[in-house]
């Protein structure tokens, strides 16, 4: 992510919602997981080289997870968007316009399936470092709200 380029605020994004009809705000959820897929697949890809110690590798899936979060974020706004306008959220839909949209840019997300590496002297496995990542991100997020007053 840019430092130069800061990502839109949920109260902006939220107000942005209001004008949308229902069908834009489903494509973009279909966008939004689309792009979570690619960064998902990006960070199973840099897995062997942070386990080899890549800090660049490390910092990269990090961002990543903390970019996956606030997708997550404006998902559940998207859906409150639906839900304030009277209608029933409908995962079913979100998933056809998702496959729709995959289809028509020519990309299927890939299904990976790692096995957790045996851990190798001063490596981290797999899953010690998606649970360190998720920690540290799940901190982070947990700070950003006590220094905004968020209040979930």
């Amino acid at each position: 992510m840019s430092h130069e380029a800061l990502p839109i605020d949920r109260v902006r994004f939220s107000e942005a919602l209001e004008s949308l009809p229902v069908d834009a705000l489903y494509a973009k959820v279909a966008e939004l997981r689309n792009n979570m897929d690619h960064l998902r697949y990006s960070n199973e890809q840099m897995v062997p080289f942070a386990d080899e110690g890549d800090q660049d590798c490390k910092d990269a899936m990090y961002e990543n997870l903390v970019v996956i979060s606030r997708m997550n974020e404006r998902i559940q706004l998207l859906r409150a968007e639906v839900e304030k306008r009277g209608m029933t959220w409908s995962e079913a839909d979100v998933q056809t316009r998702q496959v729709s949209e995959n289809m028509v840019n020519g990309y299927s997300a890939p299904t990976i399936q790692t096995q957790p590496s045996q851990p190798q002297s001063g490596h981290l496995t797999d899953e010690q470092l998606r649970a360190q990542l998720e920690a540290r991100l799940a901190q982070d997020t947990q700070d950003d709200q006590e220094e905004e007053g968020l209040h979930l």
